[in-house]
């Protein structure tokens, strides 16, 4: 069944976006902070305007509070000189004593809402056929009458320039997003070009070319780490991809020797006639190398098993005392061969483990120190306690110091530190490579030394 994976934002369109986005909420942001303290400067502007016409009119009370003539004539000059505002006074009897607008301004406002003390808070917003206005009423008391003051101040004009630098901050406001979203892309683009050279440059890498390394000295410094990741992923690579070669050639190697073995000895049988005597013995040869074929990818298959984590060993108690003494009576006759003796030190301790798997391990390291202990010496396992809760066994053989330089590679396959030897007698040479396989499959560890002709193999194990 196909399943429909939607593709991921590129990452010059995520940047480029979120850039955009950054960009377009500060300047929104600015715009209304920039309306509202405008708007608010228009208030304080008003109120102060509308403090003057109150004021005036108050003053031309108390100057001429009796004669309605005068005082009219008074009222038409008190505010002279301001444009846009306008003035109405009424009196008790609500007939209107002055009005310099066209309307009568008591369609703007309530009676009810006439107050006697100026303040900003008290000034209101009126609506009126499509025009706004920004006033206050305000009652007056003389000697003789009271009074009540509606005035008004025009805000088209304040309304109409709000409107244009709301306009012109959104053209701004767009052209900015624009320029951004422009600038943006190209410093993206520009920024993500040594990611394109690391690309061109992983473009040549081929598995005939696994030599090849990035320089980390030539991208940004925020690039060194990825450079410097996968120039070690490229050394792995390479020394997976040279072991897999070197595996494909000893392989290859191991099982021609036997093949060509069978093959020239039944070639030589069949040159002639032979009696059955000679037959026979052609044919237990030819078994010896199948059987030696036969283990041979046994263990490897083994070992392929192992390495895909196949292996699951069956664990129980074991008495490593015990294990021992079963496995040196069954090296007990080759080891008299040899002329050499096996000896177990150390306290009789339980670890966790599969007997058969543990077994081989340490079958592998016996028959290892066997081959190559002098006669006349004696092999030494050991167990201890070095760190609380694991057991170390040791299996230790004197005899020639093994290089230093080969000491890292004996575990692996096929790995053989002196390569003058003959192959057909030390065995295929997978032996200590599914001796880690084993432990490593029990959570354990195997490391190995050599000085002073004595080579000791220790591994430790969980106990339980």
């Amino acid at each position: 069944m196909k399943h429909n994976t939607k593709r991921p934002l590129s990452l010059t369109l995520r940047v480029v976006l979120s850039v955009v986005v950054t960009i377009a909420v500060c300047l929104l942001v600015v715009r209304q902070l920039l309306i509202s303290s405008i708007e608010h400067h228009f208030i304080e502007q008003d109120a102060d305007e509308l403090g003057v016409i109150v004021h005036s009119v108050q003053q031309v009370f108390l100057k001429e509070p009796t004669v309605p003539k005068t005082l009219a004539q008074s009222l038409s000059q008190a505010v002279a000189g301001h444009h846009g505002v306008y003035y109405q006074i009424n009196n008790s009897q609500q007939q209107i004593i002055y009005n310099n607008a066209n309307f009568d301004l008591s369609q703007l406002t309530d009676i009810d809402e006439s107050i006697d003390t100026f303040k900003i808070e008290n000034i209101q917003h009126w609506q009126y056929q499509d025009k706004a206005y920004r006033g206050i009423t305000l009652n007056i008391a003389t000697a003789n009458d009271n009074y009540r003051l509606i005035a008004a101040i025009d805000m088209d004009f304040h309304i109409h320039f709000l409107q244009q630098l709301g306009q012109s901050l959104w053209v701004i406001l767009l052209g900015s997003c624009l320029l951004t979203l422009l600038a943006a892309w190209i410093a993206v683009h520009q920024g993500l070009a040594p990611l394109r050279g690391l690309s061109d440059n992983m473009r040549d890498i081929q598995t005939s070319k696994l030599d090849i390394r990035l320089n980390a000295n030539e991208v940004p410094s925020e690039l060194t780490h990825m450079v410097q990741s996968f120039n070690h992923m490229l050394n792995r690579l390479e020394d997976g991809f040279i072991k897999l070669s070197h595996f494909s050639a000893d392989i290859a190697h191991e099982i021609r020797t036997p093949l060509t073995n069978i093959i020239t000895q039944t070639q030589v049988s069949l040159s002639r006639q032979r009696t059955a005597e000679e037959y026979q013995n052609v044919l237990f040869s030819n078994l010896e190398e199948q059987e030696r074929l036969s283990k041979m990818v046994s263990d490897m298959l083994w070992l392929a098993k192992s390495k895909n984590g196949l292996i699951t060993p069956n664990k129980q108690p074991l008495n490593i005392a015990d294990e021992v003494a079963a496995i040196f009576e069954f090296f007990e006759a080759l080891a008299d061969e040899a002329g050499v003796k096996l000896a177990f030190t150390g306290q009789p301790s339980v670890i966790n483990a599969d007997r058969t798997l543990l077994r081989h391990a340490l079958t592998n390291l016996l028959s290892n120190a066997i081959r190559h202990t002098a006669s006349g010496n004696s092999i030494t396992v050991n167990s201890y306690q070095q760190v609380a809760n694991t057991l170390c066994i040791s299996v230790e053989n004197p005899g020639p110091a093994i290089s230093a330089e080969h000491l890292p590679y004996l575990f692996e396959r096929f790995y053989r530190a002196d390569q003058s030897r003959q192959r057909h007698s030390d065995g295929a040479g997978l032996g200590l490579a599914i001796t880690k396989a084993i432990i490593e499959a029990h959570d354990g560890d195997i490391t190995v030394t050599s000085e002073q002709n004595l080579t000791r193999f220790v591994i430790t194990l969980r106990m339980t």
